[in-house]
């Protein structure tokens, strides 16, 4: 797959008008609508990649040209697998040698290259099958696209997403080297300030980054932090 550009996304097509269908909820109608409207939805499509969230991580590395061959890679919430395959070509994985370990509670449907990991990352159980395929190899990127489950209550599910990340946080500093990257989706404008905060002491640089892949009515944002620091490298709490 050649390396593709984020702005392969914004084609403009054709408008398809979705009718209203007998049992559909006018919101069911509204995604249909947005789906066969979506220009990287279509785009995706034609390409190949399993998500239009696939020229996310496009876009993400086009700017920062964090992917790069030879590396180790593990994709949390990895399902369908859009941004594993991303990682896969920008790695060049199939002549580097790069390795990018897609891990997921749900089963993910093979993809050429991958290594599949199904479980949940926050069990000791799944953690530990991670680290025997690892066989002892740092790994140079944590990718996270999470998201939870929300209950349309605005207080609940902020809380619910600032500590997916936190999680997802906790678990890259398990796993990363020295120098390594943590990439995590975002809501509300932003990392929790105390999260962050957690972030900024562990990372050498940490920025928000706003994908033009992502919708215009979304609040999600991703946060990128390079530079893991090894433990010597960070402040002591006071």
């Amino acid at each position: 797959m050649a390396r593709k550009s984020a702005r392969s996304g914004g084609r403009r097509e054709k408008s398809v008008r979705v009718k209203t269908a007998r049992g559909r909820r006018p919101s069911s109608t509204r995604w249909l609508d947005r789906q066969l409207n979506d220009p990287y939805v279509a785009e995706a499509r034609r390409l190949g990649f399993r998500s239009r969230a696939a020229f996310k991580l496009i876009e993400i590395d086009d700017r920062l040209r964090l992917l790069r061959p030879g590396q180790t890679i593990v994709d949390l919430g990895a399902a369908p697998g859009g941004w594993t395959q991303v990682a896969l070509d920008r790695t060049k994985a199939a002549e580097s040698g790069a390795r990018v370990i897609a891990l997921d509670r749900l089963e993910i449907e093979p993809i050429p290259g991958a290594e599949l990991l199904v479980g949940d990352f926050l069990e000791t159980d799944t953690v530990e099958r991670l680290e025997q395929l690892l066989a002892g190899v740092p790994v140079d990127i944590v990718l996270s696209d999470l998201s939870p489950s929300t209950t349309g209550h605005k207080a609940t599910d902020h809380l619910r997403i600032v500590a997916l990340v936190e999680d997802a946080l906790a678990f890259a500093m398990q796993v990363l080297k020295p120098g390594g990257t943590f990439i995590a989706k975002v809501f509300q404008g932003g990392a929790d300030a105390d999260m962050l905060k957690r972030v900024r002491a562990a990372f050498e640089t940490v920025r928000h980054i706003k994908p033009a892949a992502s919708r215009n009515d979304s609040a999600e944002t991703y946060l990128v932090a390079q530079g893991f620091k090894t433990k010597a490298d960070k402040p002591a709490d006071t």
